[in-house]
């Protein structure tokens, strides 16, 4: 479903994502570590359209994407949630969502203008945005400015207008960042739905290796914008690489 070929970046002398070769398979969660300033988000960015690549190439369902700026890349079906939130503040929780519904529709349809169509498609996608504001436990807040929400229901918004535009490929950066003990078990429950689906590809960034051990069905670690290991999570977690460089752990042959 999604693949980079030698994908690299720099910025002057320093290579931040430095020839990075992956595919992600349908039905897939695949968690990204590393430690601070390993690429992981950078990496994101290059497969979402954030930043451009300096070298190498983007393939989404076959297509190569490399060129293709970030909006025709979420149209060809690839949905990013970022580590800061990204809403329109100033409209309501209802009618963030329900653009977001409203976007995914009418990138599927070319039919002509119809006012009645366009009456009872607005009923249809505040109905649908409704019901995605239930599943993210935002029901009793959608009236409320998005920026008026505290930044764990922001971050679980951002969630809903991920879900509203239903993408091939889900892409989520900390979504659990900075959220209180209560709101995290919402989103990683919602995460759990999408992969019991086994229909969608998921890239998961985390911290927290309790959420990496549950939910993923492999890992690949970058480190100093290099993949340094990819494969089981039970593997890769044990490989001194990882172990070293990821979770602080001096191998015993080194220590002494």
């Amino acid at each position: 479903m999604l693949e980079t070929i030698n994908l690299t970046i720099r910025f002057g002398g320093h290579v931040a994502v430095d020839h990075v070769s992956c595919r992600f398979e349908p039905g897939t969660l695949t968690a990204i570590v590393g430690p601070n300033g390993a690429g992981k988000t950078t990496y994101f960015n290059l497969i979402s359209g954030q930043l451009p690549a300096s070298e190498g190439r983007v393939r989404l369902a076959g297509e190569d994407i490399t060129t293709l700026p970030a909006p025709l890349r979420t149209r060809r079906g690839l949905g990013r949630a970022f580590q800061l939130t990204q809403l329109f503040p100033n409209l309501t929780v209802l009618e963030n969502v329900r653009l977001a519904v409203q976007a995914r529709e009418q990138g599927r349809s070319a039919a002509g203008l119809d006012l009645f169509k366009v009456w009872l498609d607005r009923k249809a996608w505040i109905d649908e945005a409704a019901d995605l504001l239930r599943r993210v436990q935002l029901a009793d807040k959608t009236q409320l400015h998005a920026a008026a929400l505290p930044h764990g229901d922001q971050r679980k918004l951002e969630v809903a207008l991920l879900m509203a535009l239903d993408p091939k490929v889900y892409m989520f950066d900390e979504p659990t960042a900075g959220m209180s003990v209560d709101d995290v078990p919402v989103v990683l429950d919602l995460i759990r739905a999408l992969k019991a689906r086994r229909d969608r590809t998921i890239l998961l960034v985390e911290h927290k290796m309790d959420v990496v051990r549950e939910l993923s069905d492999r890992i690949v670690v970058l480190h100093n914008g290099q993949l340094v290991a990819d494969g089981d999570p039970a593997a890769v977690i044990a490989s001194p690489v990882v172990q070293q460089a990821y979770l602080g752990v001096v191998p015993e042959e080194a220590a002494a």
